[in-house]
């Protein structure tokens, strides 16, 4: 039975999930949400009340956040491309790191843009602040650990990498990367090149105007 997938290509978290999906050449059936297709707001919102995407629907289950639909492709819909290690303890490090990114990297960029998108006399200047001083103090963090790595928890791709790449690429729009975290930009720049976010990265590329803070005029 084909895969379905409900997200948007522009999305960070969706992304995230792609990149798994790529990394393996996973078939699956896109289910683009668009406000031009009504029909598939009304099913997504259904099969997930809280409208938060991505979503994956293999057969009679739906998958929720894009750590855990990695897993579920791990264990259901191998590949070639093994993204969390059999070892305990190597795959410890994986879910480590992706909690990092999802926190410190996700979490204060998606608070600098939305608050953005709020009116003027709603916004939360001290805690997109504190938002920025998050980021600073995580790329200073990230710097110091990929000065021994090539990916983010060590030699290999994984888990930990899928969320990464989206976070650092939209990270670095909305608060930009000291030159002197060298460590960061110069892993940012390998995950551009690798093929599956690469693909991502374009096939979001027409959405670019969306960005509310303005997409800087690079990657």
């Amino acid at each position: 039975m084909t895969l379905k997938f409900y997200a948007h290509p522009f999305s960070s978290y969706c992304q995230k999930a792609l990149v798994a999906l790529y990394e393996n050449g996973t078939p699956f059936e896109w289910r683009l949400l668009s406000h031009e297709n009504p029909q598939l707001f009304q099913e997504f919102a259904a099969l997930w009340p809280l409208k938060r995407f991505p979503i994956l629907v293999d057969g009679d289950h739906t998958i929720i956040e894009a750590s855990i639909i990695i897993e579920h492709l791990a264990l259901y819909h191998p590949g070639p491309v093994s993204l969390l290690p059999a070892n305990a303890r190597a795959a410890l490090e994986v879910r480590s790191m992706d909690r990092f990114f999802d926190n410190y990297i996700s979490t204060p960029q998606q608070k600098i843009v939305a608050d953005s998108l709020r009116p003027e006399a709603e916004r939360d200047a001290r805690g997109v602040a504190d938002a920025r001083t998050m980021l600073d103090t995580a790329y200073g963090w990230l710097d110091k650990v990929m000065a021994g790595r090539e990916w983010a928890a060590g030699e290999s791709f994984s888990l930990a990498d899928c969320g990464a790449a989206p976070f650092l690429f939209y990270a670095d729009w909305t608060h930009r990367i000291d030159p002197s975290f060298a460590n960061v930009i110069a892993y940012r720049q390998r995950l551009l090149a690798r093929p599956s976010f690469a693909r991502a990265v374009d096939e979001a590329r027409p959405y670019r105007p969306l960005f509310p803070l303005g997409a800087p005029d690079r990657d």
